[in-house]
Order: C-alpha cells, then structure tokens, then sequence
C-alpha cells in the first residue's frame, strides 16, 4: 500500500479513492473523541468536514504489524493545524483497522512559557 497516496486521497477529500484503500469491513476509532467509525462513516467525517486541506506526511514506521504514519494536516489558508498519529493494520495491501490520535497544534500553556520550560520545535505553527 502506498501510504502518500492513501494520505493524499484523505487531504483531497476523495471518497472514491479513500474507499479503495479499506477492506469492506474495516473500522476506524479516533480515541480523542472516543469514536468508532465503519468505513463509510469515516468517509463522510472525512469529506464532508467543511474547508480545504492540505498536509505533509512527517513520518512513516512500521512495527509489530503496524504501519505508523504521523501526519501535519492543515487548511490550505493554513488558519488551522493538527496532527495525526495512525496507527493502520494492513491486510492484502488494505487497511482493515486505522486507529487514530489527532491533536490541535498551538502554543505551550502559559503556566509552561512563564515557567520558560523547555524550547520551540523548529517549525512554524
């Protein structure tokens, strides 16, 4: 499986091509909002979210049968920035489980900038 193409029909919101990257009865769970998706449900969380969207696949490991993808997903007018940790099972070259960690990017808590604990990663958010 091609995982910049998988994450490429994700960002272009293209149902058609997200579909073929699934087997029928795969399921995916975002554990941030505590929520369990059949394929098509997560299609449609997908494509209909409102805006544009763009990204950049950071990194991509495998372990213990495990493809790990962690990906910088953002608007296009770049006005909103997440990351997403994944967790994909593969089965014949389709995912059959995607367990997924999204978080909203920002800046430190203050209580961490007033205490000066620790420094910038080097990007911009």
């Amino acid at each position: 499986m091609n995982i910049q193409n998988f994450w490429k029909a994700v960002l272009d919101q293209d149902a058609g091509k997200i579909k073929e990257y699934f087997h029928e009865d795969a399921y995916v769970n975002w554990h941030c909002t505590n929520e369990h998706f059949s394929v098509e449900e997560y299609i449609r969380a997908n494509c209909e979210y409102p805006g544009e969207w763009d990204g950049t696949v950071e990194r991509v490991e495998s372990a213990g049968g495990l493809t790990i993808t962690v990906v910088n997903v953002y608007t296009r007018d770049k006005s909103l920035s997440f990351h997403v940790v994944s967790f994909m099972k593969i089965r014949d070259g389709r995912i059959s489980a995607l367990d997924e960690y999204w978080g909203d990017d920002g800046d430190a808590p203050q209580w961490r900038l007033e205490k000066k604990l620790g420094t910038r990663i080097n990007r911009q958010l």
